[in-house]
């Protein structure tokens, strides 16, 4: 499907009014682009792989839209300038001009793509389905990720961090357990790294056939890698089936709020003796977490940081 894009040249402080005007006249789903740094908070809820470039802030901010094909531009625009004027009368929106281009829903599917190439972690090649391994990484440890629209390219930090954990504590014929497995790729290297079995659990249901795939291209089957879509901590679907085994070890890659709810259940299917590796924490929050594992019943092996994330690695006592 075709669309129209409108994108509205303001300034930061005038962005929300503006924002607020086009709800108004039934404009929903805006986008707003400015370079304002980013809280603590919202880097925590960004946690992409693929990271925005940040540049000066120097005020200015654009709002942009889409209308589908068919709807009236002449009108739609008529319509947007006169919301604009009535926000100037009261503040100043900056040069208040307004592109209008034309977009493909496949130009969002794919563009994405030209940002995500091979890259090593330590001595591991991440690499994406659509380039070739070179001769001289035939070698290497190397995990092929498309991940689509799920997480986990390995790109991000909080990734980095679990995977240089797991590559320590990971042994022979265990089974392991990843809360919120997105594209598979902690799952994947873990077997790669000698792993029998792992089951993945997440609630998104991209996740199931990023993995899916991820697995074909990796050469692992669907008797060495279960995946489930649902929530851990409240359905109990989900429960049984993770309950099915128990574990020698667990990943969760998420939020430091969501660990906080995670650790009662997932210490549940933990032999004792099993290591958890927790990322996804800001340095801010790395107390927070670590008390509640304890509380759980993990003794603290250690804690790594990359950046501003944090990993946390506990052993069930």
């Amino acid at each position: 499907m075709k669309w129209t894009k409108f994108r509205l040249r303001t300034k930061v402080e005038a962005e929300d009014i503006i924002a607020g005007a086009l709800l108004d006249i039934g404009i929903e789903g805006v986008e707003i682009e400015d370079q304002v740094p980013l809280s603590s908070l919202e880097k925590e809820q960004l946690f992409v792989d693929i990271l925005p470039e940040v540049q000066v802030d120097v005020g200015e901010a654009y709002l942009s839209f889409y209308v589908e094909e068919g709807v009236d531009v002449d009108l739609t625009l008529k319509r947007v300038k006169k919301a604009l004027a009535e926000v100037s009368k009261c503040m100043d929106i900056g040069a208040g001009t307004i592109e209008i281009s034309q977009t493909e829903d496949i130009d969002w599917m794919n563009n994405w793509k030209q940002y995500f190439h091979s890259f090593y972690i330590d001595d591991i090649l991440i690499i994406p389905s659509w380039e070739e391994v070179q001769a001289k990484d035939k070698d290497r440890m190397i995990i092929h990720i498309d991940p689509g629209t799920a997480f986990g390219t390995g790109m991000h930090e909080t990734t980095q961090l679990c995977i240089r954990q797991l590559k320590k504590y990971v042994a022979q014929g265990q089974r392991v357990l990843d809360v919120g497995c997105g594209s598979g790729i902690l799952g994947m290297l873990a077997l790669k790294y000698g792993a029998d079995f792992c089951v993945g659990t997440d609630l998104d249901p991209c996740a199931m056939d990023a993995t899916h795939e991820n697995m074909r291209e990796n050469g692992i089957n669907k008797n060495q890698y279960q995946v489930w879509v649902g929530n851990i901590i409240n359905e109990k679907t989900v429960q049984n089936q993770v309950s099915a085994f128990t574990y020698d070890m667990a990943f969760s890659n998420i939020l430091a709020d969501v660990l906080v709810q995670l650790a009662p259940e997932v210490v549940k299917y933990l032999n004792v003796g099993g290591v958890y590796i927790t990322g996804g924490i800001l340095k801010e929050k790395e107390e927070m977490v670590k008390e509640v594992l304890v509380d759980c019943g993990f003794a603290i092996l250690e804690i790594t940081e990359q950046g501003e994330w944090v990993s946390i690695t506990g052993q069930k006592k």
